[in-house]
């Protein structure tokens, strides 16, 4: 089966939501959901330490302030409280657009381990920009640009971290047996200090001065089902992402879709032969999801696919939760389960589950309630995960056990407005962050769900 007969998924956009230039912090209220009329500035660099001024709806409950969390000293509360603050950009960012696997991504954040962040961004002008963020989740110093015309992801350590990024390729003249021409683009691992300045760069796809995208044997990163996530642990990076894979037919080429899963180095050198790499996992793919565990030493990967319908580990082809093919399957994300195995969301039907599992098929599985077809999962401090969707112009979330799936606490609101495609981030102090879309074009908001005590 060709990309040009697979079926795409069907994706939809959300309303707008965006924040003034002050940064929020809402408590959670006794409910179900959050109230978001109480709001306080907090003082730069320790976000939320002040109290919230101005009334409290009567069904919120304050819960009593606990000590603070992290080298930031973000607060840790019983009940989840939430912050959004507004980021103005010295560039303009890309727009959500429609929000589908071909579309490109906004943006991204990822944790550092000063407990700030990394802002990564696409921007309009062929630039993936990187800045820094502090405590405060607001813009520090100067962001670099990197040539890019599509952002993945960007990953964190104590040097600095690494981009996922896509750059313009050659299709080469080998005709095509059927469909039209596509773009034949390349994915690149872009390596930066912790000043965000270039250290070096290294393709993950295989197009060669001698190599084009319609050669035989070419990987590329075209219009169809292309995006990735970034893992490490802490001495290589891995890059997991949906690529084009070209098949000589006689005298033509046919080009059909997978996923890849590329090891780096720290020096920039890939990783020849790494027990969990693969030159294609899963075909036709797409949400490809990596985590890696200490606990076994291994990256882990999960993929939605069209073969045989399911959630799958690629390399070899292992069911970890059986779908069906209506357009309608996706999958959420990965993470460490408390003690063993890993939870992963994923959608089917506007229905969401959490799977676990441990080497393959799933042998937990919990029905959230969340009607939603693209769902979000990200660790929330220890033994915790949350679980986050779109709802309507907001972000709805739910914590879970991450030991038992059960649900800890109660449903609450995010401020800020859902992607489709866009990770949550965990920090180390248990608090976790999501970038979303600003108020004008040149600017992004920064949601964060502080700490659990």
């Amino acid at each position: 089966m060709t990309a040009a007969t697979a079926v795409a998924l069907a994706l939809t956009a959300g309303a707008c939501s965006t924040s003034d230039s002050t940064t929020s912090a809402t408590p959670v209220a006794a409910d179900a959901s959050a109230s978001s009329g109480t709001t306080g500035s907090a003082p730069p660099g320790v976000p939320g330490s002040a109290a919230p001024s101005g009334s409290v709806a009567p069904s919120a409950s304050v819960a009593p302030p606990a000590a603070a969390t992290g080298v930031c000293g973000r607060p840790a509360s019983a009940k989840p409280v939430t912050e959004v603050t507004a980021v103005k950009l010295p560039s303009a960012v890309t727009g959500y657009g429609a929000e589908g696997d071909t579309d490109k991504l906004p943006m991204a954040i990822a944790a550092r381990p000063d407990g700030g962040s990394w802002l990564a961004w696409l921007g309009t002008n062929g630039k993936v920009y990187l800045g820094h963020l502090g405590c405060d989740d607001k813009l520090t110093g100067t962001p670099t640009g990197f040539t890019g015309i599509d952002l993945q992801d960007v990953q964190a350590d104590k040097d600095g971290g690494v981009l996922l990024l896509t750059r313009k390729g050659d299709c080469g003249d080998t005709p095509l047996c059927g469909g039209t021409s596509s773009p034949c683009n390349t994915t690149h691992l872009i390596r930066f200090d912790t000043s965000g300045k270039l250290v070096w760069e290294r393709q993950v796809t295989n197009l060669t001065s001698s190599r084009a995208g319609y050669d035989d044997g070419a990987r590329f990163t075209w219009w169809y089902q292309h995006h990735g996530r970034l893992a490490t642990d802490g001495k290589t990076f891995a890059a997991y992402f949906g690529v084009a894979i070209t098949v000589r037919n006689g005298s033509c080429s046919d080009i059909h879709e997978g996923d890849r899963m590329q090891v780096v180095s720290a020096g920039g050198a890939l990783v020849s032969g790494h027990k969990d790499a693969f030159e294609v996992g899963c075909s036709h793919a797409w949400t490809s999801r990596i985590v890696w565990d200490p606990r076994t030493g291994h990256y882990v990967t999960v993929c939605a696919t069209d073969n045989n319908c399911r959630i799958a580990r690629p390399n070899p082809y292992r069911t970890v939760a059986a779908g069906t093919c209506d357009g309608t399957l996706f999958g959420g994300d990965l993470v460490l389960a408390k003690s063993s195995g890993y939870w992963t969301a994923w959608s089917q039907g506007g229905k969401t589950r959490l799977e676990h599992f441990t080497s393959a098929k799933s042998d937990k599985t919990v029905s959230t309630g969340a009607a939603t077809s693209h769902p979000h999962l990200v660790t929330y401090g220890t033994g915790r995960m949350l679980l986050t969707w779109q709802s309507g112009s907001a972000i709805a979330a739910q914590a879970y056990d991450s030991g038992t799936g059960k649900t800890a606490g109660a449903k609450f609101t995010i401020a800020a407005k859902d992607h489709n495609y866009t990770a949550f981030k965990a920090y180390p102090d248990g608090s976790v962050a999501y970038p979303a879309a600003g108020s004008s074009g040149s600017s992004v908001t920064i949601a964060r769900v502080l700490p659990l005590s």
